[in-house]
């Protein structure tokens, strides 16, 4: 028996702690998801958690051990794999009960599965009821466990005074604990190219086929533009590395990070990706099946499979569906929405109630990352108010305890984090004597204040969550994208997967742009920040909006040529926004 029909979406990696434990809740209904791998510390309070819960033996990895971080994240990974193949067996033996698990496992199911039809003939045929009962013994789909690594958090580790070989940097570190762990998933790589990251890459046996063909860790790249995707692609299969997936997500509509594009649109960019598919495929097969002749390594059991899925910012069935049948996407992520739903998600409730009655004007495209990355974010989050109450007393900056975002060496030998209290005093100190008018003089300084930090505030809501006790001081930061703005009912995982099914509706009531025009909107609202401050003077700069503006309105083309086949409300919007864009750049 062959039954077809898996769930076509997936939940990303959401914040350090908000999706850390996320697989645990969805990966036995058959829902992949994503953990960081940023915070081992958060990793070994999940682990000392959930050993108490499910009855497991513990022993803590102290800081002090070798190679703890690396060692911290294959224990918790390995604990995660065990519940969940503890929980999917309990589910299996209710199979056929009424209101069982495996009930709802069904239930939600997009209504296009096999499996769903034949749970409804096995009801009536019981030798359908005994086959399906073997084929679920044996083959009843799992969610993956995959984890994220953002490439750009890499840094450099000290013991004693003395800089630590490369291998015990933070991602070369997360990577090792991802490797040795027993998960067969994969490894979702972000932020951007790493030629260091991915030949360490090589060191792990897992990455390569094994003797029977087969691929124990998989890599899904996060990518924003096809160039991107070929460059990376290429680069990891001339070393015998497979791609599985290239995961396009929005520059700019999306959750925490963001990493805006020159102008480029996502449809635009979607339909590049459709166009070029094969293209990549053929390119990097030959790239790859060399390598591995080359190397000497075992060749794959079949053809390697190349998906190609897409997120950032959609919120309905019907965008849900046109980007599958539209763009040929393997699987849609769905992020953001979650975030409302603490079943699936570790959140706790004072946030979960800011994030159910944001407003469009409350998200907002922010500075808060030391990263000097945009970061989606959302208005009067604790970790916020704290950082603005630090400032009026004088005090700018956070203690920097954690570490993970120290890049800047302006001041310093070695590098230290901007939302730091050593950055923000050392940089408010040079400000003062910059001799600048008052106007400019304070636009700088909340420039300068802006950072927060992120290592803590991303992590706190997930121990609240929990009943973990946290410091008086410790605040939080909460990185929804800008679709929150149209969801604020707190749903369970049954009913948020109805709504991506198009089987019930949890959007607020009023108008929601569609998700290709709420992104071309932000893009907007960054050129129109760029013109505004554009130096006449500044050729360079100049050139670069000209290309930025040429990008738009070539993407302004496509969204015309297809809006015949969106909702009817679609041309009208996109009419709006081309007209703002010719109102801004009328003087250029």
């Amino acid at each position: 028996m062959n039954i077809l029909g898996r769930h076509n979406f997936h939940i990303p990696v959401l914040g350090l702690g908000y999706s850390i434990d996320t697989p645990i809740q969805v990966a036995p209904y058959g829902i992949s998801s994503v953990i960081s791998l940023v915070d081992d510390s958060l990793t070994e309070s999940m682990r000392e958690f959930y050993s108490k819960k499910f009855d497991f033996p513990f022993q803590a990895i102290s800081e002090k051990i070798e190679d703890f971080r690396a060692k911290r994240i294959t224990s918790y990974l390995n604990m995660v794999d065990v519940i969940i193949k503890q929980k999917v067996e309990n589910l299996k033996r209710t199979a056929f009960e009424a209101g069982s698990e495996f009930e709802k496992y069904v239930d939600m199911l997009p209504n296009f599965s096999e499996l769903k039809k034949k749970f409804v003939e096995a009801a009536k045929d019981i030798k359908i009821k005994e086959e399906l009962k073997n084929w679920i013994e044996e083959h009843l789909p799992v969610g993956d466990i995959d984890v994220n690594i953002m490439t750009k958090l890499d840094k450099v580790n000290y013991k004693d005074g003395e800089e630590l070989p490369i291998e015990y940097n933070d991602a070369h570190a997360a990577l090792r604990g991802f490797a040795n762990s027993n998960l067969s998933s994969s490894l979702v790589l972000s932020a951007g190219m790493s030629p260091r990251l991915y030949s360490y890459l090589e060191k792990f046996e897992d990455f390569f086929p094994d003797a029977n063909g087969i691929v124990k860790k998989k890599i899904i790249l996060k990518v924003s533009d096809f160039r991107s995707a070929l460059v990376q692609g290429k680069m990891l299969a001339a070393k015998g590395i497979w791609v599985s997936e290239y995961r396009i997500e929005s520059g700019v509509n999306c959750g925490g990070h963001a990493f805006p594009t020159n102008g480029l649109l996502f449809g635009p960019i979607l339909e590049e990706f459709k166009q070029n598919r094969s293209t990549l495929l053929e390119t990097c097969i030959g790239v790859y099946e060399n390598a591995i002749e080359t190397k000497g390594l075992n060749k794959p059991a079949q053809t390697p499979e190349l998906l190609v899925t897409a997120q950032g910012g959609v919120g309905t069935s019907d965008e849900h569906n046109y980007l599958m049948e539209k763009y040929n996407m393997d699987s849609v992520g769905w992020g953001t929405p979650f975030m409302l739903v603490p079943e699936v998600i570790s959140i706790d409730n004072q946030t979960l109630d800011l994030l159910a009655n944001a407003k469009e004007k409350d998200l907002y495209f922010s500075g808060l990352s030391p990263l000097g990355v945009p970061f989606n974010s959302v208005k009067w989050a604790s970790m916020s108010e704290l950082r603005w109450a630090r400032f009026q007393e004088g005090k700018p900056g956070s203690p920097c305890t954690k570490q993970y975002l120290k890049y800047n060496t302006e001041y310093t030998e070695k590098p230290i984090c901007t939302a730091s209290k050593q950055y923000q005093t050392l940089k408010i100190e040079e400000l003062k004597q910059a001799g600048l008018s008052e106007e400019a003089y304070q636009k700088k300084l909340m420039k300068i204040i802006e950072p927060e930090c992120l290592c803590v505030g991303l992590g706190i809501s997930l121990l609240e969550s929990k009943g973990i006790p946290v410091k008086d001081t410790d605040k939080v930061t909460v990185c929804p994208g800008p679709n929150l703005a149209y969801f604020s009912k707190k749903s369970t995982l049954k009913e948020m997967v109805d709504h991506i099914y198009g089987r019930t509706n949890l959007l607020d009531e009023g108008h929601r742009p569609h998700m290709f025009l709420k992104e071309f909107k932000m893009y907007v609202d960054i050129l129109k920040e760029r013109v505004e401050e554009l130096d006449a003077e500044d050729a360079k700069a100049k050139k670069q909006i000209v290309a930025f503006v040429k990008n738009i309105n070539s993407g302004v083309e496509y969204y015309e040529s297809i809006s015949e086949e969106l909702e009817s409300d679609f041309a009208t919007d996109l009419a709006k926004l081309k007209e703002e864009v010719a109102v801004i750049t009328k003087d250029l």
